[in-house]
């Protein structure tokens, strides 16, 4: 059974659930630690962060989760090629510069990868491009245009054209909203009513 709290964001339980116990796990921008330490508690992993953010880091180390300080923008050279079982990416793949290359690092280092993102393709994001003439904001992309740290925003068939093209298996998806909830038209129309994307993949 399952000991979850339930004031942990669902898409994180998601991917607690994807992970298989007793685990080597990499969370790219792994933030406070709250996913690496509940993968600890749930999972039983061997897992290490990456973190640039000084005071993230200070959590992560107050929360006893292992963390090192980097830029996802300058790789992942410092790890040999099948290095981990996991390796993650929540809510970063947008903000980093060349998406394609991380990705690719990733599938080099670990088995397999897990990646969430904004969907820019949600209905609310047409609608306000549409009607509004204006760069989206949204409860997923609060941000105005000038003061994003997102600089590759893309939609989920934006980001399956990228896996196919670099011959990326796509081995599981979902979709929830900006509360992390799912829904029948979630399921039936994925790029068009899906704010928040996950992704498992694997090198083909």
């Amino acid at each position: 059974m399952s000991t979850f709290n339930n004031k942990v964001r669902p898409d994180l339980q998601t991917i607690c659930e994807w992970i298989k116990p007793g685990s080597r796990v990499l969370d790219l921008g792994c933030g406070d630690g709250t996913l690496l330490a509940m993968l600890k508690k749930e999972r039983d992993v061997n897992g290490y962060g990456l973190e640039i953010e000084i005071s993230n880091i200070v959590k992560c180390v107050n929360a006893n989760v292992n963390v090192i300080q980097a830029d996802l923008n300058a790789g992942l050279s410092d790890f040999d090629d099948n290095t981990f079982s996991y390796v993650i990416m929540t809510q970063a793949l947008q903000a980093v510069e060349r998406p394609d290359r991380l990705l690719n690092d990733m599938l080099r280092i670990g088995s397999e990868g897990i990646v969430t993102f904004p969907n820019f393709g949600h209905i609310r994001s047409r609608l306000q491009l549409f009607f509004g003439g204006h760069m989206p904001v949204t409860k997923t992309l609060p941000s105005k245009w000038f003061n994003t740290q997102n600089i590759h925003l893309c939609t989920l068939q934006d980001f399956e054209t990228l896996c196919a093209d670099n011959k990326i298996k796509i081995v599981q998806r979902t979709v929830v909203d900006h509360n992390h909830r799912s829904s029948f038209l979630m399921k039936l129309f994925p790029n068009l009513f899906g704010e928040v994307a996950i992704y498992r993949i694997q090198r083909k």
